[in-house]
Formats: C-alpha cells, sequence, structure tokens
C-alpha cells in the first residue's frame, strides 16, 4: 500500500526516511506508470532530486509539516524555472522567474514538487486530455479521470504521489476526486480564493484520506490549525439527491450511495432530513455566464488562431457575454441570499458529487464546444453552486458502481466550515472505509 503523505512527513521528520530516496521512488513509479495514466503534462525528475537533496540540509527539517513528501501541481501554478501552460499546448512557454505563492508555501513545508499534471485548455472542461496525452482514470483506464484538475486526481488514485494541488471553479476539485475516488476539497472564497473566473475558483487538495486531504489544505492556506481535524459537533445535515434547475433523475446506485451515507451519519446522532436548497434559475444562469466569461478574459492575450476549435468558440461566446454585460452581481446575490437562509436550518448539505458516470477518455479536444458542454453540464450539476455561493465543499467516497468505477458524496458548509467538513468526512471514512488506491 502506498504510504500517505502523513506517514512520509513523520518518517522523513524522525529521519527514517531520506527525502532523496522517497523522491527516487516516486519518480521511478511515475516512469512505470503514467505511460497507462497520463497524469503528468511535466515531471521534474532532475530538479526534484536536487531539491530533495538541498531539503536533507534544512535545519528545519524536524519541524517540517511535508517534509520530504513528493507533491504534484496542477499545471497553473508557477514554478521558478518551468512554466504553467494551462492547457495551452499551442502558445509560447513562458518560464516563471519565481515562484508563485501556492508553490512558495508548499517549498517552504517541505514538499518536493516531482511535476506539473495534465489540464485541459484554459481548464475549462470535466476531461483532461491534450494532443500529447490523456489523464485516465486509474479505476477504469477506459474513463476520463475528470477535470479540470484531472491530472492531479489520477496522480494520486495512481499511487504516484500521495497527495496533489487542484484548483476548483465549477467543480474542478470536487469532480475528478469523485470519479477517482479521492477526498477532494474546495475552501472556502474567503480562504484561498485563485485570481479569475471572478472569483468562484479557488486552490484545493486531492488525497486519498481525509487527513492528508486536510495536511495539504493546512499548507496551501497557512493555517496548520486545519490539518488538526477533530470529531464533529453533532449536527444538522440536510440530504438532498434532486439536481438543480432540471430535477433531472439520477442513477440509482448515486442515490443509493447518498442514503447509505444519511444512514451512517444518523446512526453516528446527527439530525438527517431531507431537505433541497430553493436553487431557482440564478446559480444556473449565474454559472453559465461565468464559464463562458472566464475563460475568454484569460485569452485576451492570445492569438485565438492557435486555441482548440472548441475553445474558441467558448471564447466568442465569452465575449459576447461581457460585452453585453450579462456577468451581473446581482444574480450572484440573490442566489447567495437563499442560500444563507438555507443553511440557516442546516449546517450541512449532503448531495452526490455527479450526475452520470463519468465521459470516456476520448480525445475531447478534437470535437466541437457543444459535444464538450453535453458531458460536462450532465455530470456536474451539483458543483457550481457552491462556487457561485464561495462555500466550501468536498467529495469524499462513498460506493462503487457495477463498473468499477468510485462513487462519491458531496458535503457543503457555510463559510469557515472547512474544519467541519473535515471533520464529517473523517467520521465517514472511519464508519465506511474506501480503497485507497486501485
Amino acid at each position: 500500500m502506498v504510504a500517505t503523505a502523513s506517514e512520509i512527513a513523520a518518517a522523513v521528520r524522525a529521519g527514517q526516511l531520506d527525502p532523496v530516496a522517497v523522491t527516487e521512488r516516486t519518480l521511478a513509479g511515475i516512469e512505470v506508470a503514467d505511460r497507462v495514466v497520463g497524469a503528468f503534462r511535466k515531471v521534474r525528475a532532475e530538479r526534484a532530486l536536487k531539491e530533495a537533496e538541498a531539503l536533507r540540509q534544512r535545519p528545519d527539517l524536524g519541524e517540517l509539516p511535508l517534509a520530504g513528501v513528493p507533491v504534484a501541481v496542477k499545471d497553473v501554478a508557477e514554478i521558478s524555472g518551468e512554466y504553467a501552460s494551462r492547457g495551452l499546448t499551442a502558445v509560447p512557454a513562458q518560464e516563471a522567474v519565481a515562484d508563485g505563492e501556492i508553490v512558495r508555501r508548499l517549498r517552504s513545508a517541505g514538499a518536493v514538487i516531482v511535476g506539473l499534471t495534465r489540464v485541459p485548455e484554459l481548464c475549462v472542461w470535466p476531461m483532461s486530455d491534450a494532443p500529447d496525452g490523456m489523464a485516465r482514470n486509474p479505476w477504469h483506464p477506459a474513463y476520463t479521470a475528470g477535470g479540470s484538475s484531472g491530472g492531479s486526481a489520477a496522480a494520486v488514485a495512481a499511487g504516484l504521489v500521495p497527495v496533489a494541488h487542484g484548483t476548483d471553479g465549477l467543480g474542478s476539485i470536487r469532480l475528478p476526486a469523485a470519479m477517482c475516488g479521492l477526498v477532494g476539497i474546495k475552501p472556502g472564497a474567503d480562504l484561498l480564493a485563485e485570481t479569475g473566473w471572478y472569483g468562484m475558483s479557488a486552490h484545493g487538495s486531492l488525497a486519498t484520506t481525509v487527513a492528508d486531504a486536510a495536511l495539504l489544505l493546512s499548507v496551501l492556506a497557512d493555517q496548520p490549525s486545519l490539518a488538526k481535524v477533530g470529531e464533529p459537533k453533532t449536527l444538522r445535515v440536510a440530504v438532498s439527491t434532486t439536481p438543480p434547475l432540471t430535477h433531472a433523475p439520477i442513477p440509482r446506485s448515486f442515490r443509493s450511495a447518498v442514503d447509505r451515507v444519511a444512514e451512517l451519519l444518523a446512526g453516528a446522532g446527527h439530525r438527517v432530513e431531507r431537505a433541497t436548497p430553493r436553487y431557482g434559475v440564478e446559480p444556473t444562469l449565474g454559472i453559465l455566464a461565468r464559464w463562458f466569461a472566464g475563460p475568454s478574459e484569460q485569452a485576451d492575450a492570445l492569438d485565438q488562431t492557435l486555441l482548440q476549435p472548441r475553445t474558441r468558440t467558448q471564447v466568442r461566446i465569452g465575449r459576447a457575454l461581457r460585452a453585453a454585460g450579462l456577468i451581473r452581481l446581482g444574480t450572484q446575490r440573490r442566489w447567495l441570499e437563499r442560500a444563507e437562509r438555507f443553511f440557516d436550518g442546516y449546517d450541512v448539505l449532503l448531495t452526490p458529487a455527479l450526475a452520470s458516470l463519468p465521459p470516456k477518455a476520448e480525445r475531447w479536444h478534437e470535437r466541437s464546444c457543444l459535444a464538450n458542454a453535453l458531458p460536462s453540464i450532465r455530470v456536474a450539476p451539483f458543483a457550481g453552486p457552491w462556487n457561485f455561493a464561495g462555500y466550501p465543499a468536498m467529495s469524499v467516497p462513498a460506493a462503487r458502481h457495477r463498473s468499477g468505477l468510485p462513487i462519491g458524496v458531496q458535503l457543503v458548509s457555510t463559510s469557515g466550515g472547512e474544519s467541519r467538513l473535515l471533520a464529517l468526512a473523517a467520521q465517514l471514512e472511519a464508519a465506511n472505509p474506501w480503497p485507497r488506491t486501485p
């Protein structure tokens, strides 16, 4: 069994593991397995080994929370001497002259950055493929590992690294986490917001255990207290399997997974009842507008002819929405008011993480925007409203589909509720343990 990040860090701090040896083993595993999984856009083999050697000499090695832990970062993070491609394969590379804040925090905590993980172009889609490869689901390689943090999810689920960084603008951590049987947490916008996508995107963590997800999040947010996962108080838990707007039916196995988790939470003493937020049309309209407009802003400085066909259409629609003034704060404010009223009565909302099985692992980047949009919208309705509200949310493994794919559930709470979600997820992990890797 692959060691957890917590186990590796503890052993390195105690002098029982050499960070160089850990890095060498990690790189060897990536060399063998990533040919199938396709998790990494760039493996930093030589530089990672040099960084591990330098880490070995740090006088504070015995105090570092991620001492010697191999970490993968999503291909949006700035690393000195590397370039963050954001999935752009036809745009000239521009190497960063300094580490971005996320990477700086990881290095300060003792992590070894082994590579940048694959994303779809401009991080738009829940399928992470590009002309040079695709991120496949380690549990069933015929399916995608998700997106846009699909490469990070594939790397963790395959056991190539114990934890990985991701970003989540409309489910980009939670969707691949659910598809790949991982714990994935998107913190609230007030904790770790990412620039762009009108404030909907946040940095977060993917891991095989709640403790590891909390540990990485604590480093990313520079809040050590988040790593201390406690026991949850008695919580008021709302349970809903009704998708926003469409109310379309979801697979029975997904509903059954939610029902099973609800039973476990009730058995643990929580007050559990059926209740669905009054979503209305605002979250759907606001999310769709920002889903198009956000990438169009990122593409303003790019040569549009170098973009993939699906992205060119996305950008064209986004620019039209921006020009028409359709990115309105009022839409978000009305939804937030309703979300706040709903959570006046509840501490946590439990929903399915996905509304359909993941798309197949195919060359989606060669298809039209519409061909990509249909499966994207179908799989993801439960995730986006909580980016729009800026609330923390996470995906937790709950069951297995007859295909062998994992089934995840989503937990949502209000601003500042990250510790509450992690504590509840840890309780579920103890009551309903999941296999960490295939």
